[in-house]
């Protein structure tokens, strides 16, 4: 009676080596499963401040035309998002043909997103 021992040619894994295995490549997909949610929501949070530029350069696009341009504090909402615009006089003490206005935009998303956007614009002064 013999009896053949499990060296004898016979090739295969045991249980304990196909756990291991496993166990890896479930650690490799749990870890590619963080990268890819890292990386999703990187990707949203750009897509909304670039939403967010775009609608701020809309909304400085439509301030009135430089000579009708007055100091003062506009509010609103545009495409889901909230606005306001502070217009003031900046004191330069210079005198000559334009004053300086500083025009503060700050916008918010519904998301909570915001951002302050801060530009001059010129305006004629009238000739005394």
């Amino acid at each position: 009676m013999s009896r053949e021992s499990p060296s004898s040619g016979e090739a295969g894994f045991t249980l304990i080596e196909a756990l291991v295995a496993l166990a890896i490549v479930a650690i490799a997909l749990a870890s590619i499963g963080g990268i890819v949610a890292t990386v999703s929501r990187g990707t949203r949070s750009v897509s909304q401040r670039v939403a967010l530029v775009a609608a701020a350069e809309s909304l400085l696009t439509e301030l009135p035309a430089r000579n009708l341009l007055v100091p003062g504090r506009q509010s609103g909402q545009k495409d889901g998002n909230r606005w306001s615009v502070d217009i003031s006089p900046i004191a330069t003490g210079a005198t000559g043909r334009w004053a300086p206005l500083q025009v503060v935009l700050d916008l918010r998303a519904p998301t909570g997103l915001a951002m302050k956007f801060t530009t001059v614009r010129l305006i004629p002064v009238a000739p005394q």
